[in-house]
């Protein structure tokens, strides 16, 4: 194990350290002598691409899976948890992209779930109410109560919940998978204060995320995984995006966002005053053929809903639609047939059927091309789908795979391949690279481009709450504020700053 020495001159044993860690399924090798080591006190960021190895070696250090060689230690004591229980009473914490919560229990017995205190043989009332309010006084959540009920919080409050169930359980290792990929700015931003305080408290964390900025700004030192070796750990002071993704990806990065020349063609789109049940308030734009039109706001600002009653799933109140020569509403079957693909931002409940495989998934709403009478040809239907596997780079086995065994960013190029198998014109994209690996995001802005500057282009509305993603690979930006979408603007001709004004009001 590895000593450092802390600025008082001390050394420092590692809070916990990993050696020669290796992992297989199957033919797999998901981590072959994987090295890690956390000290105390310490934000130790944990990246690479989607596959790499990260989440593997995160649910062998929380007692979820065992390794097949390697070693394990706490505070230089030999560790080998049997299962998510024991390493929870050694101390350790992890809190998964998918939070782990009981929807329909209170905060406080969520809290204590599988370990409550008991008094004479019964459940102990009195000391989880206490020790569960002790546990989320730290948020400073006014409506994170003890006997409120999980499924009337956030998604931001429901996470603190989980993290203030590690906390009562004594926590000395917190594990952050993709922490703020579901959560608004403001809750994100509590929760970069609240990894602060937990520093402070010598707490040892590892934080994983796709997004270098965060990493940058709460990070100590990096980690860095690829194909299942541990390629480089650095200070996070020494090393720059560039860099790291450079190590993530083993190959130069000349241009992650990328701009062919475009051409703008026909008027494919226009809405006017566009205004929904809830949200949006008022919505109108133009979108032409051979361009990305990007549509940035903060979390609740109406922008999901705009796209939603463009593709016919959520009822308008007022306003026009207008596609090509079609005007009017339309359901998405109705969609479909006038040339609109819609991919959610929701991709496991809304995008993707998750017990199909690939190739169902991808040709689900379009049946026909494979057989007569009802009969779908498997040969016909799975020689259509290895183009799109093909043109998509999507890393699987075949047409056949299930889809759930994906990757998240494979599983988005399969979604995004579906608009294509249907040849559609306009492209609706609501947060299409969230929660994805650098690789995964590189590959789809490549796509989008040639999609709007090859032959028979498309016109492409991408909404994101990543303004360099926006920046980088757009036309044109509109900003939607409080449900109002404002004037277009050319990227050439606005900045970060402009942008954020507009959405914050």
């Amino acid at each position: 194990m590895a000593e450092v020495s802390s600025g008082n001159s001390k050394s420092v044993t590692p809070r916990f350290s990993m050696s020669g860690i290796c992992k297989t399924f199957g033919a797999t090798t998901a981590l072959d002598n994987v090295g890690f080591e956390v000290f105390p006190g310490e934000v130790h960021a944990l990246v690479g691409e989607n596959g790499a190895g990260k989440s593997t070696l995160m649910k062998i250090l929380s007692g979820a899976i065992k390794a097949d060689k390697g070693e394990m230690f706490i505070d230089g004591l030999s560790f080998k948890p049997s299962n998510p229980l024991d390493a929870r009473r050694y101390g350790i914490g992890m809190i998964y992209q998918e939070l782990s919560l009981v929807l329909h229990l209170t905060v406080e017995e969520n809290i204590f779930l599988g370990v409550e205190p008991l008094k004479f043989g019964l459940l102990n009332r009195d000391e989880i109410h206490k020790r569960s309010k002790k546990a989320i006084n730290i948020f400073n959540h006014p409506e994170i109560m003890p006997n409120t009920r999980v499924a009337d919080l956030s998604i931001g409050a429901r996470q603190l919940v989980e993290i203030g169930r590690a906390l009562a359980a004594g926590v000395k290792i917190l594990i952050f998978d993709e922490p703020t990929s579901s959560l608004s700015q403001h809750d994100a931003e509590r929760l970069f204060e609240l990894i602060g305080r937990l520093k402070k408290q010598n707490i040892a964390i590892v934080y994983i995320s796709h997004f270098l900025e965060e990493i940058n700004r709460i990070s100590d030192r990096i980690t860095i995984l690829r194909d299942g070796k541990s390629v480089s750990t650095n200070k996070v002071s020494d090393v720059n995006e560039d860099d790291i993704i450079k190590m993530m990806i083993g190959r130069d990065v000349e241009d992650i966002y990328v701009r062919s020349t475009r051409k703008r063609g026909e008027l494919l789109l226009k809405t006017e005053n566009i205004k929904g049940e809830l949200n949006p308030e008022s919505a109108s734009i133009e979108l032409y053929r051979g361009e990305i039109l990007g549509i940035f706001g903060l979390v609740g600002a109406g922008r999901t809903e705009f796209l939603r009653i463009l593709f016919g799933l959520d009822e308008i109140k007022s306003g026009t639609i207008r596609i090509k020569s079609y005007s009017g509403y339309g359901l998405p079957v109705a969609r479909w047939k006038q040339g609109i693909g819609y991919v959610s931002e929701n991709r496991k409940e809304e995008g993707l059927a998750l017990d199909m495989n690939i190739a169902d998934n991808i040709t689900l709403s379009k049946y026909e091309n494979f057989g007569h009478f009802g009969m779908i040809l498997k040969k016909n239907q799975y020689s259509a789908v290895e183009d799109m596997i093909k043109y998509f780079d999507i890393r699987c086995s075949g047409p056949g795979q299930s889809i759930k065994d994906l990757s998240g960013g494979n599983q988005q190029k399969a979604a995004l391949s579906r608009l294509l198998y249907h040849d559609v014109d306009i492209l609706l994209l609501d947060e299409p690279t969230r929660g994805i690996d650098v690789g995964s995001k590189t590959k789809i802005y490549h796509i989008l481009d040639n999609l709007v500057s090859g032959n028979n282009p498309k016109g492409i509305i991408l909404i994101s709450s990543y303004l360099p993603e926006l920046l980088g690979i757009c036309d044109r930006i509109a900003v939607m504020s409080q449900g109002k979408l404002s004037d277009s603007m050319e990227v050439s001709n606005t900045d970060e700053h402009k942008i954020m004004q507009l959405a914050i009001g």
